[in-house]
């Protein structure tokens, strides 16, 4: 399956969680397409990508690491299993820092209502990982010569249509 079609799914299910274990669940799943996506292009992207997407590669197994593997009774499959193709690296590349944009919004949430100190370390750690994977998938980007691109803004400054979730929080309990 393409990565494309794979990056818009778990955006899809990111949008429709409705707990913090969905949460971290959909944004281990960009963690490990960031991951696969960026080891694609070290085997298959031309020789300028490919220390780019090394990086890539790295940072997405390191953010993965920052969440941890899902429950052992999570009865899903990694998305990313899936991958085979990577048909439009510029945009897959775009969609997926979308991707790491809106899983660090998610996970900024979750931090923010937090009844564990770890869960909330686990969730500021995993944004600070997520901004380093949108670095290098921005760096990739230039270097497709993608930048005189309109899309290729910061997805915080291109102008879209949002929805807002309100999540009433309450101080943790005893």
């Amino acid at each position: 399956m393409d990565a494309l079609r794979l990056i818009k799914s778990t955006r899809h299910a990111l949008t429709q969680t409705r707990g913090v274990p969905e949460v971290l669940v959909e944004a281990w799943q960009a963690c490990t397409l960031t991951e696969a996506v960026g080891g694609h292009l070290v085997l298959h992207g031309e020789e300028p990508l490919r220390a780019a997407a090394q990086r890539l590669l790295e940072a997405g197994g390191h953010a993965g690491g920052c969440l941890d593997r899902p429950p052992e009774d999570w009865t899903g499959f990694g998305r990313v299993a899936r991958l085979t193709e990577l048909e439009d690296p510029a945009l897959a590349l775009r969609e997926l820092r979308m991707l790491l944009h809106e899983a660090a919004e998610a996970l900024i949430v979750v931090a923010c209502g937090a009844d564990t100190e770890t869960l909330y370390w686990q969730c500021i750690d995993a944004v600070d990982a997520a901004a380093e994977c949108r670095d290098a998938a921005t760096e990739l980007l230039r270097i497709l010569h993608e930048e005189s691109d309109p899309e290729f803004a910061d997805p915080v400054e291109t102008p879209r249509p949002t929805t807002v979730a309100v999540v009433p929080l309450e101080p943790p309990g005893p």
